[in-house]
């Protein structure tokens, strides 16, 4: 079974700590962080492939409801609250389930084993999809789908809730790096926190920076200079 990646979003410590023992006590689960506020989640998520996110609704300055409708790319969502009064607009928001503080971990656990199912089909249908070869991607702009050739893609750089995918134009998008990363095939890499690039268009590297063959510049991140030679 698929180890799931996990964070909890909740102002109170108490209740922090109860849910990163319950994680700890749980087997296929990791915590990946602890954040405070909607804010602290952001940014991991822009940094990190999340599976699950326990998420609480009264916090400061962006509620978990808030938070949510602003999100274009959500892993599984628990919600974890001591106001029942929020569930009817959890669901349409498409959370997994939705657990009332104090919970114990027997319920907790039902929650988890929910978003196990979720990820079993996701997985499957990765499969079932992988057996047929893609020359393509599907990408939402500006109220509709289009459809990028691979092989036409130079680069895509993060552009915070979205990202900036290079053709002969730029397309923007709702989704993250990371997210986008698991559709495309291995002609593409990422360099950086910021870029993934294809690698048939990588013309040189000069220095802590890839030109690629339309002489544009791109930095290489530190963590991701070996991936590069190794490629190469």
């Amino acid at each position: 079974m698929k180890t799931l990646r996990c964070i909890i979003a909740d102002d109170e410590p108490i209740a922090r700590q109860i849910l990163e023992n319950y994680i700890a006590d749980t087997p296929h689960l990791e915590l990946v962080a602890l954040c405070k506020n909607a804010f602290d989640v952001m940014e991991v998520l822009q940094e990190k492939t999340i599976d699950l996110l326990f998420l609480d609704i009264n916090m400061p300055k962006l509620s978990g409801i808030s938070l949510l409708k602003t999100m274009s790319y959500k892993p599984e969502v628990i919600i974890t609250t001591a106001y029942p009064e929020y569930a009817v607009e959890g669901f349409e928001l498409s959370v997994t389930d939705y657990l009332l503080k104090p919970f114990s971990l027997e319920r907790f656990l039902q929650a988890v084993i929910k978003v196990q199912k979720n990820t079993s089909k996701q997985t499957e249908t990765v499969l079932e999809n992988k057996n047929e070869v893609a020359s393509s991607i599907f990408v939402k702009s500006d109220k509709k789908l289009l459809k990028l050739d691979f092989d036409n893609i130079t680069h895509i750089e993060a552009y915070g809730n979205y990202v900036k995918i290079y053709t002969d134009a730029m397309v923007l998008t709702p989704q993250t790096l990371s997210d986008v990363l698991k559709q495309l095939p291995e002609q593409f890499l990422r360099i950086h926190k910021s870029y993934i690039i294809n690698f048939d268009y990588l013309a040189s590297i000069e220095g802590n920076q890839v030109v690629l063959l339309n002489k544009v510049k791109l930095p290489i991140g530190k963590s991701y200079r070996t991936v590069i030679l190794d490629k190469i």
